[in-house]
């Protein structure tokens, strides 16, 4: 590297620094790497770990239940601190990459990060790889599986398809006409197969208790470009929520981080429209319209950030790929179920009791809903007669199924 080069990448870190501290962030130490794996704290000396977070703290969706786990892990074990840097992305910090912002946190001391979105995964490895005795976490991705991550990274991801698929169910079992929207973020393999789950669900509950025909039920997706709105680069969410309600859909699943689905349809109900919705990713998300949601699938990641931040700080850390399912004994279990979900308000007593039935079959795997035939929107098949998926397939899902209307590809 030439001397105005390193200078210039000086000055760089030195106002990123600024910035942070600014907005509440303790000054940068350098770290020095010692070891090759995560090392182990001293006894009574206190375990940091830190956080990247693609949104902000209070998005009543993605970020915020992320955050909230964190603080979890803080009530649940003795000893250690949490610190973060949230709105990491193109609109709230344009000139800042997730490895900028990591190296902010080790800097505080941070002996574990954590970050949260698929976006994040080559910056993550990038300083996975810079920094051998801190332990990480990329939250969503697949690095792992695929062998291109560092050794001291883990995957970490929930089987939401359960929560979509019962998300799909009660959409179904609330919907007069059949006409259910999706508002959808970016376009990939996790995107894709959670749109599908949720159609399966509908599509099983309308045929199931509701006793109609699949030709009778419109499915329709609508993507924005990201995981939520950024003014001038995505469709607007609040936008696209409204378009769906002019078009008369009257069951809108939100699949992004933030909750316009839920707003827009609440003011549609009170303009006298029957329409609902289903938000996403926190389990509070129904607060912001609860006459008109129908429940929320959520994730729950505190258990297992507890669960990891004792092996880091117990130098128990090794890589691996995880994908965690729901507690079915006890769904919404607090300290057990990474997925849970939680019936809304405007849920009937008769649909819930019907979705419960539902969910039960799924438990107690009675029902599979990635059982073939089943077809993508081409006319491939996904998944060949009398087979069940398995996760490699469902993971990297390449279409949206049939019966879906929407893009499969960006």
């Amino acid at each position: 590297m030439n001397v105005r080069l390193a200078r210039w990448s000086l000055l760089v870190l030195a106002l990123f620094s600024l910035v942070l501290a600014a907005c509440g962030s303790q000054p940068t130490t350098s770290p020095t790497a010692v070891s090759t794996e995560p090392t182990t704290p001293s006894a009574g000396e206190e375990f940091i770990f830190g956080m990247v977070l693609v949104g902000p703290i209070n998005d009543g969706g993605w970020n915020q239940a992320h955050y909230e786990a964190a603080q979890y892990v803080v009530e649940k074990v003795p000893g250690v601190k949490f610190i973060y840097i949230d709105k990491v992305n193109p609109a709230d910090r344009p000139n800042v990459k997730v490895e900028q912002a990591i190296e902010e946190l080790i800097g505080q001391g941070a002996r574990l990060i954590i970050t949260n979105s698929a976006e994040f995964a080559d910056g993550t490895n990038v300083a996975a790889a810079a920094h051998p005795d801190v332990a990480f976490i990329h939250a969503s991705g697949d690095k792992v599986l695929t062998g291109e991550a560092p050794p001291n990274v883990r995957n970490l991801m929930g089987r939401m398809e359960y929560g979509k698929m019962i998300a799909g169910c009660a959409a179904a079992l609330t919907t007069e006409n059949g006409r259910l929207a999706y508002l959808g973020p970016l376009i990939d393999p996790e995107t894709r197969r959670l749109v599908n789950s949720s159609y399966l669900g509908a599509r099983y509950c309308w045929e199931t208790y509701r006793g109609r025909s699949v030709e009778e039920l419109a499915f329709k997706v609508t993507w924005i470009g990201f995981w939520f709105n950024i003014p001038g680069v995505t469709l607007d969410p609040t936008k696209v929520a409204n378009d769906f309600i002019n078009e008369g859909y009257d069951v809108i699943l939100s699949g992004i981080d933030t909750t316009e689905a839920l707003v827009e349809a609440n003011k549609a109900a009170q303009a006298g429209k029957r329409v609902f919705a289903i938000p996403y990713d926190f389990k509070g998300a129904c607060a912001q319209g609860e006459a008109v949601c129908l429940g929320v699938p959520y994730f729950n990641w505190g258990p297992d950030y507890k669960r990891l931040v004792e092996l880091a700080r117990a130098g128990k850390w090794e890589p691996a790929w995880e994908w965690t399912g729901p507690n079915w004994s006890n769904l919404n279990d607090p300290d057990t179920s990474m997925i849970g979900f939680v019936k809304g308000p405007a849920l009937s007593a008769e649909n819930a009791a019907k979705l419960d039935e539902f969910i039960a079959k799924l438990a107690d795997g009675s029902l599979n809903l990635f059982t073939g035939p089943l077809y993508y929107q081409d006319g491939s098949i996904f998944v060949p007669e009398g087979q069940v998926a398995d996760d490699k397939t469902i993971w990297y899902t390449s279409q949206l199924l049939a019966g879906i209307e929407g893009q499969s590809a960006p």
